[in-house]
Protein backbone atom coordinates (compact mmCIF):
# COMPACT_ATOMS: atom_id res chain seq x y z
CA UNK A 1 0.00 0.00 0.00
CA UNK A 2 1.23 3.53 -1.10
CA UNK A 3 0.81 6.48 0.73
CA UNK A 4 -1.73 8.96 0.20
CA UNK A 5 0.97 11.41 1.15
CA UNK A 6 3.58 10.53 -1.18
CA UNK A 7 1.34 10.02 -4.85
CA UNK A 8 2.69 13.23 -6.18
CA UNK A 9 6.09 11.95 -5.96
CA UNK A 10 5.52 8.08 -6.34
CA UNK A 11 3.67 8.79 -9.77
CA UNK A 12 6.21 11.42 -11.28
CA UNK A 13 8.98 8.75 -9.92
CA UNK A 14 7.11 6.20 -12.28
CA UNK A 15 7.30 7.77 -15.06
CA UNK A 16 10.11 8.85 -15.26
CA UNK A 17 11.10 5.09 -14.61
CA UNK A 18 8.93 3.62 -17.83
CA UNK A 19 10.11 6.42 -19.63
CA UNK A 20 13.48 5.39 -18.86
CA UNK A 21 13.22 2.22 -19.31
CA UNK A 22 11.84 2.53 -22.95
CA UNK A 23 14.33 4.45 -23.76
CA UNK A 24 17.10 2.60 -22.37
CA UNK A 25 15.54 -0.50 -24.18
CA UNK A 26 14.93 0.95 -27.87
CA UNK A 27 17.96 3.46 -28.40
CA UNK A 28 20.73 1.81 -26.40
CA UNK A 29 22.80 0.03 -28.56
CA UNK A 30 25.34 -1.42 -26.14
CA UNK A 31 23.98 -3.78 -24.09
CA UNK A 32 26.28 -4.16 -21.20
CA UNK A 33 25.22 -0.04 -21.30
CA UNK A 34 21.51 -1.16 -21.13
CA UNK A 35 20.89 -3.81 -18.51
CA UNK A 36 22.95 -0.98 -16.11
CA UNK A 37 20.35 1.72 -17.08
CA UNK A 38 17.62 -0.92 -16.37
CA UNK A 39 19.17 -2.22 -13.18
CA UNK A 40 19.83 1.54 -11.52
CA UNK A 41 16.00 2.01 -13.02
CA UNK A 42 15.05 -0.70 -11.09
CA UNK A 43 16.52 -0.45 -7.93
CA UNK A 44 15.09 3.46 -7.95
CA UNK A 45 12.04 2.62 -8.52
CA UNK A 46 12.42 -0.27 -5.63
CA UNK A 47 13.77 2.22 -2.80
CA UNK A 48 10.89 4.89 -4.12
CA UNK A 49 8.48 2.03 -3.56
CA UNK A 50 10.12 0.82 -0.02
CA UNK A 51 9.77 4.31 0.95
CA UNK A 52 5.83 5.38 0.35
CA UNK A 53 5.11 1.69 1.37
CA UNK A 54 2.32 2.56 4.07
CA UNK A 55 1.60 -0.63 6.34
CA UNK A 56 -1.36 -1.38 8.64
CA UNK A 57 -1.02 -1.62 12.26
CA UNK A 58 -2.68 -2.97 15.24
CA UNK A 59 -2.87 0.31 17.37
CA UNK A 60 -2.80 -0.71 21.71
CA UNK A 61 -6.09 0.16 22.96
CA UNK A 62 -5.70 1.87 26.39
CA UNK A 63 -5.74 5.79 27.27
CA UNK A 64 -2.87 5.79 29.38
CA UNK A 65 -0.48 4.56 26.43
CA UNK A 66 1.48 7.16 24.48
CA UNK A 67 2.24 5.03 21.13
CA UNK A 68 5.05 5.95 18.52
CA UNK A 69 4.37 8.80 16.14
CA UNK A 70 7.06 7.52 13.77
CA UNK A 71 9.07 4.36 13.09
CA UNK A 72 12.84 5.26 13.91
CA UNK A 73 15.77 4.79 16.63
CA UNK A 74 15.48 6.40 19.30
CA UNK A 75 18.43 8.85 19.81
CA UNK A 76 17.14 11.05 22.47
CA UNK A 77 15.76 10.16 25.82
CA UNK A 78 16.14 13.58 28.76
CA UNK A 79 14.06 15.92 30.82
CA UNK A 80 13.98 19.13 29.53
CA UNK A 81 11.13 22.52 29.85
CA UNK A 82 8.46 22.38 27.50
CA UNK A 83 7.73 25.89 26.94
CA UNK A 84 5.85 26.04 24.02
CA UNK A 85 2.36 24.01 24.16
CA UNK A 86 3.24 21.97 27.44
CA UNK A 87 4.57 24.83 29.22
CA UNK A 88 5.84 22.32 32.24
CA UNK A 89 9.12 19.94 32.86
CA UNK A 90 8.68 16.85 30.40
CA UNK A 91 10.45 14.23 29.01
CA UNK A 92 11.85 14.52 24.87
CA UNK A 93 12.02 11.35 23.38
CA UNK A 94 13.37 11.91 19.93
CA UNK A 95 13.04 9.16 17.23
CA UNK A 96 15.41 9.55 13.97
CA UNK A 97 14.04 7.95 10.89
CA UNK A 98 16.23 6.94 8.30
CA UNK A 99 15.40 6.80 4.34
CA UNK A 100 14.64 2.83 5.04
CA UNK A 101 12.26 3.51 7.81
CA UNK A 102 8.18 3.65 7.40
CA UNK A 103 7.92 7.81 7.06
CA UNK A 104 4.22 8.15 8.01
CA UNK A 105 3.39 9.60 10.96
CA UNK A 106 0.84 8.38 13.44
CA UNK A 107 -1.02 10.50 16.62
CA UNK A 108 0.45 9.28 19.74
CA UNK A 109 -2.26 10.11 21.64
CA UNK A 110 -6.12 10.79 20.99
CA UNK A 111 -7.95 13.76 21.70
CA UNK A 112 -7.91 17.28 19.38
CA UNK A 113 -5.21 19.24 17.47
CA UNK A 114 -5.09 22.06 20.00
CA UNK A 115 -1.56 23.45 18.48
CA UNK A 116 -0.44 23.71 15.23
CA UNK A 117 3.01 25.82 13.45
CA UNK A 118 4.99 25.09 10.45
CA UNK A 119 8.79 26.64 11.17
CA UNK A 120 10.55 27.32 7.90
CA UNK A 121 14.71 26.14 8.20
CA UNK A 122 17.78 24.14 7.44
CA UNK A 123 18.35 20.81 6.38
CA UNK A 124 20.46 19.89 8.89
CA UNK A 125 21.67 15.98 9.52
CA UNK A 126 18.15 15.08 11.39
CA UNK A 127 20.54 13.08 14.00
CA UNK A 128 22.01 15.73 15.07
CA UNK A 129 20.41 17.47 18.58
CA UNK A 130 20.27 20.78 17.09
CA UNK A 131 17.93 19.72 14.05
CA UNK A 132 15.59 19.77 16.61
CA UNK A 133 15.64 23.86 16.76
CA UNK A 134 17.27 24.93 13.15
CA UNK A 135 15.37 22.84 10.80
CA UNK A 136 12.35 23.34 9.01
CA UNK A 137 9.42 21.55 11.17
CA UNK A 138 6.06 21.78 12.17
CA UNK A 139 4.82 21.92 16.03
CA UNK A 140 1.95 20.01 17.02
CA UNK A 141 0.17 19.53 19.97
CA UNK A 142 -2.62 17.43 20.58
CA UNK A 143 -4.57 17.07 24.04
CA UNK A 144 -8.07 15.46 25.64
CA UNK A 145 -9.53 15.83 29.26
CA UNK A 146 -6.69 13.71 30.62
CA UNK A 147 -3.72 14.67 29.53
CA UNK A 148 -1.59 16.27 26.46
CA UNK A 149 1.46 15.75 24.53
CA UNK A 150 3.55 17.62 22.21
CA UNK A 151 5.60 16.55 19.03
CA UNK A 152 7.85 17.90 16.27
CA UNK A 153 8.23 16.82 12.65
CA UNK A 154 11.66 17.67 11.58
CA UNK A 155 13.22 17.75 8.43
CA UNK A 156 16.42 15.66 7.38
CA UNK A 157 19.66 16.42 5.04
CA UNK A 158 17.90 14.72 2.80
CA UNK A 159 14.12 15.42 3.37
CA UNK A 160 12.96 18.50 1.57
CA UNK A 161 8.95 18.42 2.33
CA UNK A 162 6.87 17.84 5.33
CA UNK A 163 3.10 16.65 4.89
CA UNK A 164 0.61 17.65 7.80
CA UNK A 165 -3.06 18.33 6.16
CA UNK A 166 -3.93 19.67 9.70
CA UNK A 167 -5.79 22.70 11.85
CA UNK A 168 -6.49 23.55 15.27
CA UNK A 169 -9.64 21.64 16.37
CA UNK A 170 -8.78 18.38 13.79
CA UNK A 171 -9.66 14.99 16.09
CA UNK A 172 -7.02 12.94 16.86
CA UNK A 173 -7.19 9.11 16.96
CA UNK A 174 -3.79 7.27 18.73
CA UNK A 175 -2.26 5.61 16.07
CA UNK A 176 -4.43 7.02 13.48
CA UNK A 177 -1.79 8.87 10.14
CA UNK A 178 -1.52 12.42 10.21
CA UNK A 179 1.14 12.62 7.39
CA UNK A 180 4.61 12.44 6.79
CA UNK A 181 8.46 13.50 6.22
CA UNK A 182 9.54 12.65 2.75
CA UNK A 183 13.47 11.16 2.70
CA UNK A 184 15.11 11.06 6.06
CA UNK A 185 13.43 13.13 9.14
CA UNK A 186 13.02 13.03 12.70
CA UNK A 187 10.13 13.38 15.08
CA UNK A 188 10.59 14.47 18.87
CA UNK A 189 7.82 13.81 21.32
CA UNK A 190 7.37 15.89 24.49
CA UNK A 191 5.56 14.31 27.22
CA UNK A 192 4.56 15.47 30.78
CA UNK A 193 7.19 14.85 33.56
CA UNK A 194 4.75 12.28 35.52
CA UNK A 195 5.03 9.63 32.82
CA UNK A 196 6.80 6.18 32.47
CA UNK A 197 9.01 6.23 29.73
CA UNK A 198 9.12 2.76 28.27
CA UNK A 199 11.72 2.86 25.98
CA UNK A 200 15.83 4.15 25.64
CA UNK A 201 18.39 5.14 23.32
CA UNK A 202 18.85 2.51 20.94
CA UNK A 203 15.51 1.00 20.60
CA UNK A 204 13.36 0.72 17.74
CA UNK A 205 9.70 2.01 17.21
CA UNK A 206 6.88 1.22 15.51
CA UNK A 207 4.61 3.85 14.31
CA UNK A 208 1.12 3.36 15.60
CA UNK A 209 2.25 0.38 17.96
CA UNK A 210 5.21 0.68 20.03
CA UNK A 211 4.07 2.22 23.39
CA UNK A 212 6.54 4.56 24.41
CA UNK A 213 5.26 6.00 27.63
CA UNK A 214 2.70 5.42 30.04
CA UNK A 215 0.46 8.27 31.92
CA UNK A 216 0.31 8.02 35.75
Amino acid sequence: MITKYGYDVFFIILAVVVVGLLLSWHYVEWKPLRFALIAILFVFFLFTLNFFRDPERVTPQNDNYVISPADGTVVVVKEVFEDEFLKEPAVQISIFMSPLNVHVNRFPISGRVAYFKHIPGEYLVAYEEKSSLRNERTHIGVENARSKVFFKQIAGFVARRIVAPLVVGDSAVAGNRFGMIKFGSRVDLFVPSNVRVKVKVGDKTVAGETVVAVFS
